[in-house]
């Protein structure tokens, strides 16, 4: 197992230099985006939980240590995309549809999951998924517009893409967006 631990020393390097850098922040609020309710998961800005009835196409995402298998996803105005999620890497990775601001605050908010044990790098410990964290919310990832994958793990998003909006896929586990680990949503 040589190559896992050559892998989890430069994940434990990429955190580290995340976490030095996050260190003198506040603490984030959950008044807008947020887990459980959050992430932005039922803006129209970028779009809706779709039906399943209404995907006319399923786009496969593998993610690694740390990157997806694309880099860009091409897709029209309104349509609705099945999306099916494998994490084959030794670490928790998260697939996030969202804009890049948002994506920056969720940083923030996975940063607190890693600060109070509900993530760690391999594993995540559902029952401190249920904790609250402030104003009521949690850190479930139970938004249609996230999944969150331990190793070897499989989810879909059923998603309904808006007409006009920059977006973004992306992994916010600490130190993974830093690492390259997101890619561009294209709107025709």
């Amino acid at each position: 197992m040589p190559s896992f631990k050559k892998s989890l020393i430069r994940h434990i390097a990429a955190s580290t230099v995340l976490l030095g850098a996050l260190a003198g922040m506040q603490a984030p609020a959950f008044a807008g985006a947020g887990h459980s309710g959050g992430h932005g998961g039922t803006s129209t800005d970028i779009g809706m939980p779709g039906q399943l009835s209404d995907v006319r196409r399923t786009i496969r995402i593998v993610m690694e240590d740390n990157f997806f298998d694309q880099e860009k996803i091409i897709v029209r105005a309104g349509e609705t995309v099945r999306f099916m999620i494998e994490n084959k890497g030794e670490f928790v990775h998260e697939f996030n549809i969202g804009t890049a601001a948002m994506h920056a605050d969720h940083q923030k908010e996975m940063f607190m999951m890693m600060e109070h044990g509900a993530l760690e790098a391999d594993k995540i410990n559902m029952a401190m998924m249920e904790m609250d964290m402030g104003n009521g919310m949690t850190m479930k990832h139970d938004d249609p517009n996230s999944v969150l994958l331990e190793p070897g793990q499989s989810a879909e998003v059923i998603w309904t893409f808006p007409k006009d909006t920059e977006l973004e896929f992306a992994c916010n586990v600490p130190g993974h967006y830093e690492s390259g680990m997101m890619g561009k949503i294209r709107l025709q």
